[in-house]
């Protein structure tokens, strides 16, 4: 299942590679850094459209709760994922730093 939408996906620089067939992940002329950076970005987004959303539905504006709720599930899961990533590169960190040279 590949995910297209950059509103949902906080890592825009990766997509599929067609040609491997192995599912491999190539970087599109972005490095980490940027890539992480730009990540960063996007979960913030997702924060701050989920808060004004909470806000207009207090205010009345929105009548729909439904876009209340996507709108927080969508920063909750992007907020989860960035955490999943730091905690992987934590790990490999740590891991690196056990190896005996």
């Amino acid at each position: 299942m590949e995910i297209t939408n950059n509103r949902i996906n906080p890592w825009p620089g990766f997509v599929p590679t067609a040609g491997s067939g192995s599912g491999a992940v190539k970087e599109q002329e972005l490095n980490f850094g940027d890539l992480l950076r730009g990540a960063l970005r996007e979960v913030d987004r997702l924060q701050d459209e989920a808060e004004a959303a909470n806000k207009a539905f207090v205010e009345g504006k929105i009548e729909d709760l439904h876009q209340v709720i996507l709108a927080g599930e969508k920063a909750a899961l992007a907020l989860q994922m960035t955490l999943q990533v730091r905690n992987k590169v934590v790990e490999a960190y740590q891991e690196l730093m056990r190896m005996q040279v």
